[in-house]
């Protein structure tokens, strides 16, 4: 029957009449599923009748539309094709970002691996990982051959972990990363943590590098706070994790980890602090051991014990959190304060200095992971003990009066060869060795390589300068102790130390002339083209290098570079390196040197360093910086050149010290110990003094014939005057005789 021609609804006994069911609708086919489901209801039967109405015949339904074949999908009630026109771009969508994020990931990937992991090191093979890095022990000899010290890293014994107690790797785990078993070579969880906890302060309070990635950091990578290394060290980490169990990575981290006093590894570690092997840890001795990676230098057990005990106390409540201990065995470990060795607490006196600078070299000569040495330096143990001694007198007592606090000492021997490094009063409470890591104004100590630079310009000791005011824009250099002198020559400038005569000088030979010349002497902190203010030593250099550039003077202008390091052995005897002598460089003209020294010879005789004078031929100069910070003597023989600084660390002034005081006086009690034994000698190379070149006035002549006939008429008239007294002249003072 047609859908236009249904039955009108009936009514019987006033009632509305229920419609006739309709007939079932074809099944509905799902265009996203391909299921059929039946139509939707169009009312529910249990719902209250409504108040019957004047029943109206219904409309007939309009003719279905026939459904689009476009996507698919059958018709019916639901609109699935507008449905599907409404999320067919979804697909597309989420394909196309999928595409678009894996590029970028790519590109990023590509861009790390490009910029960050380029240079990252090769992961050694499982064999080599105990001795990656592994910087070697040193035996040192002195010049005599006798040993004088043993440096470098303490490692004692490679040791497992059932060789341990228990609680041993507990109490690292403790300290490091608790929950090492429980995460990967990172852990996200200890990262965000970490955040969070530096969120929270406001600055770093934690870390959330795990231990495998500390002991990446340890063995392959620089300390350095950088993005790059942090990279670096996830990758080096997830590579030990890939080739190493987390029992061996563990054990290896607890062998090659660092504790401070040159030691590393647990067994290093407990012997050198405790004088016993790790296997005979106690557990309060374990956890202050532990305590130390996180900041070994700063934790040193025999430098701070307290900061070390603090920390310690974490670790063992850590570990009782963890269950690893019951708190009767923490209280246990907290009353039992550790013990350290008697050797912990040794140190190397004033040989200290010399050994760290040693060190330094013997590591730039031989590489990485080489085999433990045996080391001769130039040292000489007699000078080295004088060195640090009248160092301590001088400055604990006049220096004290004057305000110094501070000074060091090098000495070397004609060939370079450093006999005598102290950098400072007291190796126990400072390691900083100020000879040759501190940089100084030198003062008028400089003045001699500025003098030598005039002289290459023409300039000789004989000329006259007007020592008088000066003045260069707003820069108006005074003399110490005010005053001015006139005429005087260029060595009386220089032997008493004129301000105004230098920076004269240091103008005509020039900045360009003075930096190169400062290159050529072995000063390395002097620009290409300084300020006039050179002229009186404003430019910072360390002590090792003045006293090298002094030995230029010492060598007739020939220079050598300063060696501490003479030979290196394997402890088997095989041949490392051996220094050769090698031919001095020409630095300066022979001519020239023989003029600075004899002018700095008059210095010690009759100028600002008499104080150094001690009865043999040798120069030098004084030198003070402004404000009275910094005095210096460096001074030269035959035999040894030295150098000495006095001061204080924080730059405070001293009470108007002048080098010629304090540093003259450690200079002079020094070289007498140095010289003893010796045979007093000059300089043996010295040149006569170059004689002046004058041209002859073509006048001279005639006035050499008219004195002759004034000196005529004066016996004539002389004779005519028997009975007249002849007055003699006494003749003038010498001018260098004359006081200032």
């Amino acid at each position: 029957m047609s859908d236009w021609n249904l039955e009108p609804y009936r009514f019987t006994d006033g009632k509305p009449a229920q419609p006739e069911a309709a007939p079932a609708a074809a099944p509905e086919l799902d265009p996203f599923e391909g299921e059929t489901r039946a139509p939707e209801e169009t009312f529910r039967a249990d719902l209250p009748a409504k108040k019957a109405k004047k029943a109206k015949p219904p409309k007939p339904p309009k003719p279905p539309k026939p459904p689009r074949r476009r996507g698919g999908g059958g018709g019916g009630s639901g609109g699935g094709p507008r449905r599907r026109r409404r999320w067919a771009w979804v697909l597309p969508a989420i394909g196309a970002l999928v595409v678009v994020l894996a590029l970028a990931g790519l590109g990023g990937a590509i861009y790390i691996r490009q910029v960050y992991l380029q240079d990252i090191p090769p992961l050694p093979a499982r064999e080599q990982l105990y001795a990656i890095n592994r910087a070697p022990a040193i035996r040192f000899f002195d010049k005599n051959g006798v040993q004088i010290a043993m440096r470098g890293p303490k490692y004692g014994d490679r040791l497992s972990l059932n060789q341990l107690p228990d609680y041993v790797p507990k109490a690292f785990l403790a300290a490091e990363d608790k929950r090492f078993y429980h995460h990967g070579p990172i852990d996200p969880l200890g990262i965000v943590r970490a955040a969070f906890a530096n969120y929270r302060a406001g600055h770093v309070v934690q870390g959330g590098s795990t231990l495998s990635q500390q002991l990446a950091k340890g063995l392959f990578l620089t300390p350095d706070q950088t993005l790059k290394r942090k990279l670096q060290e996830a990758v080096m980490a997830m590579r030990l994790e890939k080739m190493l169990s987390k029992d061996e990575v563990l054990e290896l981290y607890i062998n090659r980890t660092f504790f401070g006093a040159s030691t590393y590894g647990i067994d290093g570690a407990s012997r050198t602090y405790f004088g016993k092997p790790a296997s005979q840890l106690t557990l309060a001795e374990a956890a202050l051991l532990a305590s130390l990676p996180k900041a070994p230098s700063r934790m040193a057990l025999n430098h701070n014990m307290v900061g070390a005990l603090a920390r310690q106390r974490l670790v063992l409540e850590n570990m009782r959190q963890e269950g690893w201990i019951t708190a009767e065995e923490m209280e246990t470990a907290v009353a039992d304060t550790p013990r350290l060795s008697p050797t912990a607490l040794g140190n190397d006196g004033d040989m200290g200095y010399a050994l760290d600078y040693a060190t330094t070299e013997v590591l730039k000569l031989v590489g990485p992971n080489s085999p433990d040495l045996m080391v001769r330096l130039t040292i000489d143990p007699r000078l080295q003990l004088a060195g640090g001694q009248v160092l301590r007198q001088v400055v604990g007592t006049t220096g004290a009066a004057a305000g110094a606090s501070q000074g060091a000492l090098v000495a070397m021997s004609s060939d370079g060869a450093i006999r005598t490094m102290v950098g400072g009063l007291d190796y126990s409470q400072s390691v900083f060795n100020r000879a040759v890591q501190a940089r100084r104004q030198p003062g008028s100590s400089f003045k001699p390589f500025v003098y030598a630079a005039a002289l290459e310009k023409g300039v000789m000791p004989t000329d006259v300068r007007v020592d008088g005011p000066v003045k260069f824009g707003d820069w108006a250099p005074e003399n110490y102790g005010g005053g001015y002198r006139g005429a005087v020559t260029v060595e009386t400038a220089l032997m008493l130390s004129i301000n105004t005569v230098a920076v004269k000088l240091a103008q005509e030979a020039g900045g360009p002339a003075i930096g190169e010349l400062a290159k050529r002497f072995g000063l390395t902190t002097i620009p290409s083209n300084p300020n006039l203010s050179i002229a009186l030593g404003a430019y910072e250099v360390p002590l090792i290098e003045m006293v090298s550039g002094f030995q230029v003077f010492q060598l007739g202008g020939n220079r050598v570079t300063p060696y501490m390091v003479d030979e290196i052995k394997t402890v088997g005897g095989a041949p490392v390196y051996q220094h050769l002598t090698a031919s001095p460089v020409p630095a300066y003209d022979v001519a020239r040197a023989s003029m600075m020294v004899k002018m700095m010879k008059k210095v010690i005789s009759g100028g600002t360093g008499t104080r150094a004078n001690f009865g043999r031929p040798a120069a030098g100069k004084t030198g003070t910086s402004q404000n009275w910070r910094d005095a210096w003597f460096i001074g030269f023989t035959p035999d040894y050149v030295a150098g000495v600084w006095v001061g204080n660390d924080d730059e405070k002034p001293m009470n108007k010290v002048t080098g010629g005081i304090v540093s003259a006086e450690i200079w002079r009690r020094f070289m007498m110990v140095a010289h003893e034994n010796l045979p007093a000698r000059d300089f043996d190379w010295l040149l006569p003094d170059p004689v002046p070149e004058m041209e002859a006035d073509p006048r001279n002549a005639f006035y050499e014939e008219l004195s002759g006939d004034f000196a005529a008429t004066a016996r004539d008239a002389q004779a005519a005057l028997p009975d007249a007294p002849v007055e003699t002249k006494t003749p003038d003072k010498p001018a260098d005789d004359i006081p200032f």
